[in-house]
């Protein structure tokens, strides 16, 4: 147990997860950017920040996770100009994307089998 000066008690947090201090706002901020940027669809339309909830399969994620690996490595090799995409921060937030999306996708599923099986 915790005792805070004001006398409020509270559980410790040892075994909570600590969310904060596994990220960094500043690439929070940058990823929510490039996102926010893609939102905009090609016929003009802007898509709901949380469209990709909706389910991409995951050959797609994975097709374009390999796209974009692509020109993360001609970027480190010291050939930026030979990629697809030019700005390294934009590459690795495409690559975040299909990472974070393929891993929503994979935890879907194996939460959808845990509930069949308690069933």
């Amino acid at each position: 147990m915790r005792t805070f000066e004001s006398g409020a008690t509270r559980d410790t947090d040892d075994t909570k997860h600590e969310y904060a201090g596994f990220n960094s706002p500043l690439v929070e901020k940058r990823f929510a950017e490039y996102m926010s940027h893609h939102r905009i669809q090609a016929d003009g339309y802007t898509r709901s920040s949380s469209n990709w909830k909706k389910g991409i399969p995951k050959d797609a994620y994975l097709q374009s996770l390999h796209r974009h690996f692509i020109d993360l490595w001609l970027h480190m090799d010291g050939f930026p100009c030979e990629a697809s995409e030019q700005d390294i921060e934009t590459v690795l937030c495409a690559l975040r994307f299909n990472v974070n999306g393929l891993l929503h996708e994979i935890v879907k599923e194996r939460i959808r089998r845990n509930i069949e099986l308690c069933r």
